[in-house]
């Protein structure tokens, strides 16, 4: 998902990936409200999210975008980690949350902006740095060291490099 840039009155107005978000959300009849939470970032019950709203709206972005992946994804109550099944769920959800906001394609537009690190890779994508190195280790779970996407081979070994074929 990419920050959408709309022409307002000659004004350029900026939507965030987490305000694309909601607006999912709300085509597809969730609830979604932030709340002072405690233990928990985000919570998902049937079709109702809760976001902790004391949070930068970039994180804001990256939980809510996990908490849609257990709706798209997820059956259940999946809290017990211990279940095999309950993490396999898990990472479901969070592998659509990571192909949502940054995938591969996301990973080589950032590269193509001539983003050299973590930060600026991070800040690019309006994720957080934590969000872009668990999407990474995921992805080299994977792929394995490197992906053929495109005119790019991208590596994940030792770090993230991209490179054209």
């Amino acid at each position: 998902m990419w920050t959408t840039n709309i022409l307002m009155n000659n004004m350029v107005v900026i939507k965030l990936n987490y305000e694309l978000l909601l607006m999912e959300s709300d085509r597809n009849n969730i609830i979604t409200k932030e709340k002072p939470l405690r233990l928990h970032d985000g919570r998902i019950k049937g079709n109702k999210i809760l976001i902790r709203s004391d949070m930068s709206i970039i994180r804001k972005s990256c939980v809510l975008a996990e908490e849609l992946g257990h709706y798209y994804t997820t059956v259940g109550n999946i809290l017990d980690q211990t279940d095999e099944g309950n993490r396999k769920q898990e990472l479901r959800a969070r592998l659509w949350a990571y192909n949502k906001l940054i995938g591969l394609d996301g990973i080589i537009r950032a590269y193509e902006n001539g983003c050299t690190s973590p930060y600026e890779t991070a800040e690019y994508l309006e994720v957080t740095e934590d969000f872009l190195s668990e999407t990474l280790q995921t992805y080299k779970s994977k792929y394995g060291d490197g992906i053929e996407f495109g005119k790019y081979k991208i590596s994940f070994n030792p770090t993230l490099e991209v490179l054209p074929k």
